[in-house]
């Protein structure tokens, strides 16, 4: 989206260049007429490229597509992004940020690029992007473990008052995955190999320990997310921004917190 409003402004911008050398041309109702539309282009392009700024560095529009972060959210819930609580991001890098103001800490909420592994292959086939919103539960360098849906970092049993189970079923881990040592269950789940197969490590997955420079990130909706458990590890890099004010719809208006 920041990238089609900033070509947007470029060809704006040229346009009204183009036009403000055509103005002496026309006299009358024509020059009246022409300079209404320099005057509209003039402004247009600001605008756009005033959006695009804000966009790129500071704030994202963000609608709820799905279910999985139930009852935090709701479907069609729309919030702001804050992007620059973790940084700027700059242009033409590979997601690198600068002057954050916090680092990303258990319990957020994130907004995030879609890893390749998150979507469908059709999807991953043409090229499609998506921004996925979860909780960050891990960080680099913690281990993460469920048993039987409760979740653990570095072996400790997390208390998540946020968290909802849709289904009473309890999937065990197959047997396929216990003959995986512990380092070819690490590489498994780092390249994403259990999108695949969601009941296989939906309640009962791990331990394995983040990489540094990842999060690892959950729905709400525990029984009803595709997550870190399935396409593996988020990079920081595809990280968007903290999610920070429901706007609409106007009953649902507050400030979220974590």
């Amino acid at each position: 989206m920041e990238t089609k409003l900033f070509i947007a402004a470029i060809v704006l911008f040229i346009i009204s260049r183009f036009l403000k050398g055509k103005r002496k041309k026309f006299s009358g109702l024509w020059g009246k007429i022409y300079n209404e539309i320099f005057e509209w282009l003039q402004t247009g392009w600001s605008v756009v490229l005033l959006a695009t700024i804000l966009m790129y560095f500071f704030l994202q529009a963000f609608k709820i597509p799905t279910g999985s972060m139930r009852q935090t959210f709701l479907e069609g819930d729309h919030l702001f992004v804050n992007k620059f609580i973790y940084g700027f991001r700059m242009p033409l890098t590979d997601g690198k940020r600068i002057f954050p103001l916090k680092d990303v800490k258990k319990g957020d909420i994130v907004v995030f690029s879609a890893p390749s592994m998150a979507l469908s292959p059709i999807e991953r086939k043409k090229k499609i992007k998506k921004d996925f919103i979860k909780r960050c539960v891990a960080l680099g360098g913690d281990w993460v473990e469920l048993k039987n849906k409760k979740l653990y970092v570095n072996g400790e049993m997390q208390i998540e008052p946020n968290v909802i189970h849709a289904d009473d079923i309890v999937y065990s881990s197959p047997p396929q995955l216990s003959k995986y040592t512990p380092e070819e269950y690490q590489r498994a789940w780092e390249n994403g190999r259990f999108a695949d197969s969601l009941a296989s490590v939906r309640d009962n997955f791990g331990p394995v320990m983040v990489p540094p420079g990842h999060y690892f990130v959950l729905g709400d909706n525990r029984d009803r997310s595709f997550d870190s458990r399935f396409w593996g590890p988020l990079p920081d890099r595809f990280l968007k921004g903290i999610s920070w004010f429901i706007y609409w719809p106007i009953g649902r208006m507050r400030i979220i917190m974590r």
